[in-house]
């Protein structure tokens, strides 16, 4: 499939060369990191800001939507690609973030400096890789001599998530490789979870079809960015890393039919709002959409297929933060984490959600 619309938004943005980085900071304590979730999923606290500020739980999205209304989910599912191994004697970690085709695959290294090319590294009895090239960054590049579906097979068998550093683990848990995998998740490629999408249970999926809320997917394989700190200053100086992206066309008649019948679309995920984003037309129809998306969306982004949002909370100075900021407005924002973080809500991917509408609406 084909891209059928131009990214779109980026005649829109603003001149962000004024925006800095540090006016999207707020101080979190180490002990509001979830690093674990809670069970039921949809037992996590939502916090909703509309025109005001409401505590409410997942479980209760069926009243706090509308019929007619339109989830829009992720389906990517995430590869267990954190690996342990060894070069010759020595203990190393890799992290896999890059499928560059034939086999081979980018990865984060520890201890980086001690690989060199022509290295070995076991896995495990049946799993190695060959290192093929090393990054000046610290990146090398692995080759492993297998199909893509025994590939695929040792992942499942030896590997661990690529969990996020903010939640601590000593060594593998066999819990996360549920856990940090969502209910829609369905076709391989991601490194890390679309994490809005973890509240989510068959129950409450039920419950919001018997209410008349719909449900479609598209898919965003959420790559190696998603680790990486903003550096930059000025936001105008950041550069997103690009992440693949498909919206079909059944997806697309999904939302242009619920957006004529006056319905809302209500992205689940930040990674939603970015690949409807980048397949909306400036009229508002959202077209079919495959390849690469690398929208960075910042305050002053004119917003032309999500009506709604439904996300987890952010770090400090990350695009996500931006990104929720540009939606629902930098100072509400800032304020509705404040009452989050004095509320005793979870954070970050383990953590709770918010549910947002645009600045000067109700949900």
């Amino acid at each position: 499939m084909a891209c059928c619309a131009p990214v779109s938004g980026l005649p829109s943005q603003p001149a962000t060369d004024r925006v800095r980085l540090d006016e999207f900071d707020f101080d979190l304590p180490k002990e509001a990191i979830a690093q674990h979730p809670v069970t039921p999923r949809d037992s996590a606290r939502l916090l909703v800001v509309g025109d005001g500020l409401a505590d409410r739980h997942v479980r209760d999205l069926p009243d706090l939507l509308r019929p007619g209304d339109l989830l829009v989910v992720n389906d990517t599912k995430v590869l267990p690609v954190r690996l342990a191994g060894k070069r010759g004697a020595v203990a190393v970690s890799v992290t896999l973030h890059t499928d560059t085709g034939d086999g081979c695959w980018r990865a984060f290294a520890k201890p980086g400096r001690r690989f060199r090319v022509g290295d070995r590294v076991d896995f495990a009895d049946d799993f190695h890789a060959m290192v093929e090239a090393k990054d000046p960054s610290g990146d090398i590049l692995l080759r492993f001599d297998l199909p893509q579906d025994e590939f695929v097979a040792a992942l499942q068998r030896h590997g661990g998530m690529p969990l996020p550093p903010y939640i601590r683990r000593a060594e593998f848990e066999g819990g996360d490789l549920t856990d940090y995998q969502t209910v829609f998740a369905e076709k391989n490629g991601a490194i890390a979870a679309p994490t809005a999408g973890l509240h989510f249970t068959p129950d409450l999926l039920q419950r919001l079809a018997e209410r008349g809320i719909g449900c479609a997917r598209l898919t965003l394989h959420v790559g190696a960015g998603t680790f990486l700190p903003v550096k930059a200053e000025a936001l105008a100086d950041h550069v997103m890393h690009a992440e693949y992206g498909i919206v079909d066309a059944e997806t697309a008649a999904k939302i242009n039919a619920t957006r004529q019948a006056g319905g809302r679309i209500v992205a689940v995920g930040t990674t939603s709002v970015r690949l409807l984003e980048s397949a909306v037309d400036d009229d508002g129809v959202v077209h079919p959409f495959e390849g690469d998306t690398s929208l960075f969306i910042t305050p002053g982004f004119r917003f032309r297929a999500v009506d709604r949002m439904m996300t987890n909370f952010h770090l400090p100075k990350s695009t996500l933060f931006v990104l929720v900021s540009a939606f629902a407005g930098r100072e509400r924002m800032r304020a509705a984490y404040a009452h989050a973080v004095a509320g005793g809500y979870r954070f970050y991917s383990y953590g709770d959600a918010c549910l947002l509408s645009p600045e000067g609406t109700a949900i």
